[in-house]
């Protein structure tokens, strides 16, 4: 059973967060962010960041061009985290059941955000129109309403009345049907390789390659070493009552700054190569040795400086 305050308190995050992506840029509105919050707020953290991180992995390739409605992750997350608390469903299969099904269902409802705000933007244009600047200040941030509200009711709605069909859903695949109950599970565990797979089919792997294989070994030796150092450290432990030593893995930030340095490393080497050959353009531009670069008007061609 979801309390009515937690509801309520899901209920305003949901709203904040559309607000956070679009103005605020704060870093709360990420899946990751919406599992923490979501699991403070249900009492286990844990469940709450398991969920997060799967839906954004699910999530790392999706973007919006253009104005485009993408599958609402944080929206999914945040249900998916107080259902599976509330109803004892496993995280895995809670991103299968409702993260992903509720994520594409609210595209419907950033669609009629996107129309219910076009009034507010014709009467801003009007107020410029007037050089009314309280009135362009006072429709801006009206025009918040119907982001806030896109988010808001539904996730209210769900929390509020949803709680008992999720509740004999969980139990279900839990008894009768735990074949699959046991699918969805294994699909959400799934679903991060998934969106690893679509960021990848948009890097320009072809030119840089060696650095991904790089730091896919990196990563598996790494976690081989540290993962025997700690084994190797809990039997010493067991044994040796005096042996107080701690061992502990490397940890993601550690694997980020590697990965930062191989990202710095092939900037200046590209920098440095696209500079060589824009000179070369500028001074020798009859003899043809210039590799990109640049047009007549001096437009960059290259598809990367």
């Amino acid at each position: 059973m979801i309390a009515w305050w937690q509801i309520a308190l899901l209920t305003l995050y949901a709203g904040y967060q559309i607000l956070d992506e679009l103005q605020i840029y704060s870093a709360m509105s990420s899946p990751v962010f919406a599992g923490l919050i979501s699991g403070l707020v249900m009492g286990d953290m844990k469940a709450g960041l398991l969920i997060g991180a799967s839906t954004q992995l699910m999530v790392l390739g999706v973007g919006t061009f253009g104005g485009a409605s993408k599958i609402d992750a944080n929206s999914g997350t945040i249900l998916a985290t107080a259902f599976s608390v509330s109803a004892g469903m496993k995280p895995e299969a809670a991103v299968a059941a409702i993260a992903v099904p509720v994520a594409s269902i609210m595209i419907q409802t950033d669609i009629l955000a996107r129309f219910s705000n076009t009034f507010f933007a014709h009467r801003i244009d009007k107020m410029v129109d007037q050089n009314n600047y309280k009135g362009i200040e006072r429709y801006f941030l009206a025009g918040a309403l119907p982001w806030a509200l896109s988010r808001m009711i539904p996730v209210g709605l769900a929390l509020a009345f949803g709680g008992g069909f999720v509740t004999d859903l969980a139990h279900v695949l839990n008894t009768s049907w735990k074949w699959l109950g046991d699918g969805l599970a294994t699909a959400g565990a799934v679903l991060p390789a998934v969106g690893f797979a679509i960021l990848l089919h948009y890097l320009p792997l072809k030119k840089h390659f060696p650095y991904l294989i790089m730091g896919f070994v990196f990563t598996v030796l790494f976690t081989t070493l540290f993962g025997s150092i700690q084994t190797l450290g809990t039997a010493v432990a067991g044994v040796a009552k005096g042996f107080t030593a701690s061992f502990n893995g490397l940890s993601m930030l550690a694997m980020a700054l590697i990965a930062f340095a191989f990202a710095a490393i092939s900037y200046q080497q590209t920098t440095k190569l696209h500079d060589i050959a824009v000179g070369n353009g500028n001074t020798d531009a009859a003899s043809g040795t210039a590799t990109n670069k640049t047009n007549e008007q001096g437009e960059i061609t290259d598809d990367e400086l």
